[in-house]
C-alpha cells in the first residue's frame, strides 16, 4: 500500500513517520512550502522526543517523503489520511474547511478505489459529510474515521505502543476494515487494542475521552480550593482517592488548569455538539468554566502576596509550554499569567527549555527571554513555576534565594511542597497545599 498523509503538522508528521517505521511507504503532503522545505532539509518543525530519529531513519530508507504536490500524492496513493487542522470557531464548533478541501481533492484526483481516513479531530457527522462529498467520484472512496490519541511529549511511543486504536467503519464495508487491520497490525498484535465501531461512535469517542480526563483535572482543581479553605492537603486527598482501583491516580493533580491543543478545544466542541442536538451537557460546560477560572489562580495568589502592587515588579515565569516535553504553548496557563502581569505593568522574565521561540512569536519584546531559570529570577520579586520540566524540579534554592529581590515562590505544580522552603527562608505558595513562611 502507498499512504498519503495530507497535513504535515503534529498529527500528520508523527503518524506518517510511525507508519513508515512499520514498513509502509508514506508521503506527507502539505501546502506549506516552508514546512516541507524544512522537513526535506532534515529539520523537524516541532519538538517531540524521538520523532527526529524516526523521521531521519525512514527518510534514509526511502519509506518517508515530503511534498507540496498534494494532488499528485493523492493520485499515487491507495490510502489517504486527512490530518489537517480543524481550528475552533467562535461558537465552539470545528472549522472543517480544510477537511472538505481534502475530500474534494480526493474525489477529483483519485486514480483507483481507495480508503480515505479521517485522522483529524472532527465532530460527529463528519464521516457522513465527507462521504457525501466523495460519493460522485470516478472510483469508490471508502471513508473511515480513525481519531488520534497521541499525547504531546510521548507521541511516538503512543503510536507504536497504543492503549487502543479506534476505527469507525460501516459494518458492511469489509474492504475498508481489512485495510485498517493491515495498517495497524504491527502496532496492535494484541487484537483487543484495535477497536472497530460505527463512524459516529468513533468520532464521539475522541471528544468523550479527552473530556473525561479534563473533568478529572477540573474537579481536583476545585477540590484544591476547598482544601485551602478547610486546611486539608490536596496531595493527601489525591493519594487517598487515587488508591481506589475504580478511580486510579492519573489526572488527579491540582494545578493552574489544563491547556494544549486538545483538551480546551475538544471540551468546547462536545458542548457545541450537544447544543446542536438540543442538549446541554452541564458537567462538560462546568469543566470548561472551572478551567478558565483556574488559569488565573497563580495571578490571584501573587497579587495577594504582593499586596495588590504589581506595576514595576519583576516576575520570573518558569515554563511557558502547557506541559513538559513539548514546545506547544497553545492555551497554556502561563499565557494567562503573563498576559495579566503585562496588563498590570509588571516586568516579566520567562524561561522554558523548549518553548522560548514560540513565546517570542507571541510576546515579541514585551517580555525578557532569560538564558536560564536563574537568570530569569535575577532581581525578581517572585518566581512562578508553571511547567514541571525536570530541570525545575530540584533547583539550587540557596542560589535562587541569593539572586532574587525577595524570596517569594509560587508553585503552580506543587513540585516543591515537601521541600521545607519556609526553613530555607522562602515564602511558599502552592495549590491546595499548606503555604509556608520564612522561619
Amino acid at each position: 500500500m502507498k499512504l498519503c498523509m495530507v497535513g504535515s503538522g503534529y498529527v500528520g508528521l508523527v503518524s506518517g513517520a510511525c507508519f513508515a517505521e512499520t514498513g509502509q511507504s508514506v508521503i506527507c503532503a502539505d501546502v506549506d512550502q516552508s514546512k516541507i522545505d524544512a522537513l526535506n532539509a532534515g529539520e523537524i518543525p516541532i519538538f517531540e522526543p524521538g520523532l527526529d530519529e524516526v523521521v531521519e531513519r525512514n527518510v534514509a530508507a526511502k519509506r518517508l517523503q515530503f511534498t507540496t504536490d498534494v494532488e499528485k500524492a493523492i493520485r499515487d496513493a491507495t490510502v489517504v489520511f486527512v490530518a489537517v487542522g480543524t481550528p475552533p470557531r467562535g461558537d465552539g464548533g470545528a472549522d472543517l474547511t480544510s477537511v472538505d478541501a481534502v475530500a474534494q481533492m480526493v474525489a477529483e484526483h483519485a486514480q483507483r478505489e481507495m480508503v480515505l481516513v479521517l485522522k483529524s479531530t472532527v465532530p460527529v457527522g463528519t464521516n457522513a459529510r465527507v462521504t457525501a462529498l466523495v460519493k460522485d467520484a470516478k472510483h469508490a472512496i471508502r471513508v473511515v474515521s480513525n481519531p488520534e490519541f497521541l499525547k504531546e511529549g510521548d507521541a511516538v511511543n503512543d503510536f507504536l505502543r497504543p492503549d487502543r486504536v479506534v476505527v469507525g467503519v460501516k459494518e458492511e464495508d469489509a474492504p475498508a476494515r481489512e485495510v485498517m487491520e493491515r495498517l495497524y497490525h504491527p502496532v496492535c498484535l494484541d487484537k483487543n487494542r484495535l477497536i472497530f465501531m460505527d463512524p459516529p461512535s468513533a468520532e464521539l469517542t475522541k471528544y468523550v475521552s479527552n473530556t473525561m480526563l479534563a473533568m478529572r483535572i477540573s474537579f481536583m482543581n476545585e477540590v484544591s480550593q476547598l482544601c485551602e479553605k478547610v486546611g486539608a492537603n490536596v496531595h493527601s486527598v489525591r493519594h487517598g482517592v487515587g488508591s481506589d482501583s475504580r478511580l486510579g491516580p492519573k489526572f488527579l493533580y491540582a494545578g493552574p488548569g489544563y491547556g494544549g491543543s486538545c483538551f480546551p478545544k475538544d471540551v468546547k466542541a462536545l458542548v457545541h455538539t450537544a447544543r446542536e442536538h438540543g442538549m446541554e451537557l452541564e458537567l462538560v460546560s462546568t469543566t470548561d468554566r472551572v478551567n478558565e477560572r483556574q488559569k488565573g489562580v497563580l495571578y490571584r495568589k501573587l497579587r495577594e502576596r504582593l499586596g495588590g502592587e504589581i506595576r514595576g515588579r519583576r516576575i520570573a515565569v518558569w515554563g511557558v509550554a502547557f506541559k513538559p516535553r513539548t514546545d506547544d504553548i497553545r492555551e497554556s496557563a502561563s499565557l494567562t499569567l503573563i498576559d495579566a502581569l503585562l496588563a498590570e505593568g509588571a516586568q516579566v522574565a520567562v524561561h522554558d527549555p523548549e518553548a522560548m521561540k514560540n513565546a517570542e512569536k507571541r510576546y515579541g519584546d514585551r517580555v525578557e527571554y532569560a538564558s536560564s531559570a536563574y537568570a530569569a529570577a535575577e532581581g525578581a520579586d517572585a518566581v512562578c513555576l508553571l511547567t514541571e520540566w525536570r530541570e525545575y524540579q530540584n533547583p539550587d534554592f540557596e542560589r535562587l534565594k541569593s539572586v532574587m529581590k525577595q524570596p517569594l515562590v509560587l508553585d503552580g505544580r506543587n513540585i516543591w511542597t515537601t521541600y521545607g522552603l519556609g526553613r530555607m527562608g522562602f515564602t511558599y505558595e502552592g495549590i491546595g497545599v499548606p503555604s509556608a513562611e520564612p522561619s
